[in-house]
């Protein structure tokens, strides 16, 4: 959970965000573009953040599935 302090510093880097996170945030964000209450800019920051989030949630997906690859055996 956030602390005060990190709320009041703004979202955190998404390049620190574990998967379980970025997805929240996404899909939080994607909410929020639906209700449309925002400025065309909050929309358009709104979006770009989306945007990030959502190549991070596939950079964590990425590397579980390179992980599973290289678990699983080999049929030869």
């Amino acid at each position: 959970m956030a602390t005060k302090d990190a709320q009041a510093a703004g979202p955190a880097p998404v390049a620190e965000l574990n998967y379980e996170e970025a997805r929240a945030e996404l899909v939080s964000t994607v909410q929020a573009l639906e209700a449309g209450s925002q400025t065309l800019e909050e929309a358009m920051n709104l979006w770009e953040r989306g945007e990030a989030l959502a190549a991070r949630c596939q950079e964590w997906l990425d590397q579980a599935m390179a992980r599973l690859e290289a678990a699983a055996p080999q049929d030869e």
